[in-house]
């Protein structure tokens, strides 16, 4: 792990997103609410919310951090199927929170595939990426 112990606190934030693509049908039943495991999207939300706050347990070298939000948004796209996911992570801390971020989008997706997969096994998770971030010794990025 970077030592950060000499670091001063400041507000971070990182937004990142992922993308699931499915069949008609699939993206149907889940806005249909017709997916014999329940409601996809509230359970995809609070695992992502729960991937964020965990991440240190699965992620080597992160550092546990004292998350202050976790905010996992959805945009369903009807042409293509798909539903992007969209989790903007906050902390006031001495390192960044572009893991946690990436991690909730990662395991909100994870659990649509789970949660839809006696449906449609041919899903694809996509697009997994960083928006952006703000904060700390490396300034801000937003990808253009």
């Amino acid at each position: 792990m970077v030592d950060v112990s000499e670091k001063e606190n400041t507000k971070r934030i990182a937004k990142a997103c992922a993308t699931v693509t499915m069949t008609k049908e699939t993206y149907n039943k889940i806005f249909d609410k017709q997916i014999k495991k329940g409601d996809v999207l509230g359970a995809a939300q609070i695992a992502g919310i729960m991937g964020a706050k965990k991440t240190p347990a699965v992620i080597p070298m992160c550092h546990p951090l004292n998350i202050s939000s976790v905010k996992i948004e959805f945009a369903p796209n009807d042409t293509e199927s798909s539903i992007t996911i969209i989790a903007s992570v906050k902390v006031d801390g001495k390192t960044g929170v572009e893991m946690e971020a990436l991690t909730a989008v990662s395991i909100a997706a994870l659990t649509i595939y789970d949660m839809c997969k006696a449906v449609d096994k041919g899903m694809v998770i996509s697009d997994i990426k960083l928006l952006e971030k703000s904060g700390g010794k490396s300034g801000d990025f937003v990808r253009e």
